[in-house]
């Protein structure tokens, strides 16, 4: 992979001095500016593996406003942010720069360590280094066509766990692709494809009929567990689907509440009319919904109170941000209570440690959901994964 270049932009000498030696540590070219104007009066032509080190507090022109002028001039690049204001200054300058569709690899507070900033880095690398290699040869949209029909997609399975008791009570089914060129392909990578060339249907409705062949082969082996399926906007503009996915469960001898559909609040930014009928037909056929990724899209609490979901899924950037993040913990708190005001169940995404998980048992959160429960798995690792729990259980009982 080619060497990363990192521009430091900080009016501090000697911070500009020890970010340089860092980065000059790790392998990558470093290029310093105590000055933001300095930075945007050069001819500057930023490079595919590029970063920008962005202190926010700087008197000539500040971060807020280098930002903004990114932007403008499109001198875009993923950013780490520094600072020593507080938490809720940094957290607003981070919310903005989304609102740029800037990509924030990490806030972090001053005096920072070495270490928090080697992470911060090499995570960034390796992620980056990563996307490059699975888009070096893109998808067309003949190849994903052809993959629906030829089932070359395939699902795996991440556990959904009961918080008070540990047990396991659903799974969330996540589709990748098993492609012949380029090996497993990550939904990020085709997903969007689908949706974009009226694919989104026919890949739906494949994964529902998958998750739901597994839900009849866990069921033959004495195993309740409910499926999670996640549909998009384009998903509930057919007023046929409740019967479909009715008729689709009674082939399967499944019972509706086995099914759970999972919708974005994006998804709901489109006709009401026609969203709320077919959602309430869906509950009428006894089919479980839920509320994906709540907190980061448009839903107003009207929306809430109209239609009927069964369940809240908090996302997973405001619970992974708990422990460090103030904000972020009071948000998660808050649409636990919303959740149960709302007689709805409610799932926390993004459980990466214990310490998150003992946090929302505090709260009352119902559901969690993340890595430090189980990675998505394939189906058939599913039942050693819950014996390997059983037996775990039983030597610490």
């Amino acid at each position: 992979m080619k060497q990363l270049e990192v521009y430091i932009i900080d009016d501090e000498q000697q911070t500009l001095d020890l970010l340089s030696e860092f980065v000059r540590l790790m392998g990558c070219n470093a290029k310093v500016f105590i000055s933001a104007r300095d930075f945007f009066s050069e001819e500057i032509t930023v490079a595919n593996k590029s970063i920008m080190i962005l202190d926010l507090n700087m008197p000539d022109m500040d971060g807020i406003q280098v930002m903004r002028k990114m932007v403008e001039t499109g001198h875009i690049m993923p950013l780490i942010l520094i600072s020593g204001y507080d938490s809720g200054i940094i957290h607003s300058a981070e919310q903005l720069a989304k609102a740029y569709s800037l990509n924030i690899i990490t806030t972090l507070s001053k005096p920072f360590n070495f270490d928090d900033f080697k992470q911060a880095l090499n995570s960034y690398t390796l992620e980056n280094g990563q996307q490059e290699k699975s888009t070096e040869q893109p998808i067309s949209v003949s190849e994903l066509s052809l993959a629906i029909k030829e089932e070359q997609l395939i699902l795996f399975y991440q556990p959904q766990i009961d918080i008070s008791s540990g047990s396991l009570i659903g799974v969330e089914a996540l589709v990748y692709w098993q492609h012949p060129r380029l090996g497993l392909v990550s939904p990020g990578l085709f997903i969007s494809l689908a949706e974009n060339n009226g694919l989104i249907g026919d890949l739906t409705a494949l994964v529902i009929k998958k998750a739901m062949q597994q839900a009849l082969y866990w069921k033959s082996k004495k195993l309740m567990i409910q499926v999670s399926v996640n549909i998009s906007a384009d998903n509930i503009t057919s007023l046929s689907l409740p019967e479909q996915l009715s008729d689709m469960l009674d082939g399967h001898q499944l019972d509706p509440n086995m099914l759970t559909l999972e919708l974005t609040e994006s998804a709901l930014m489109g006709e009401l009319i026609t969203s709320l009928d077919i959602l309430t037909r869906l509950r009428m056929k006894g089919i479980e919904l839920s509320i994906d990724d709540f907190g980061t899209g448009y839903s107003s609490l009207s929306q809430l109170y109209r239609m009927p979901f069964t369940e809240l899924k908090i996302d997973q950037s405001f619970v992974m941000n708990m422990k460090r993040d103030e904000e972020a913990r009071g948000i998660v708190k808050t649409c636990i209570m919303l959740g149960h005001e709302l007689k709805m169940n409610v799932v926390a995404e993004g459980v990466e440690d214990k310490q998150t998980l003992e946090i929302l048992s505090d709260m009352g959160c119902d559901i969690a959901q993340g890595y430090y429960i189980a990675k998505p798995m394939p189906a058939k690792n599913l039942i050693p994964w819950i014996q390997h729990r059983e037996v775990l259980r039983l030597k610490f009982d």
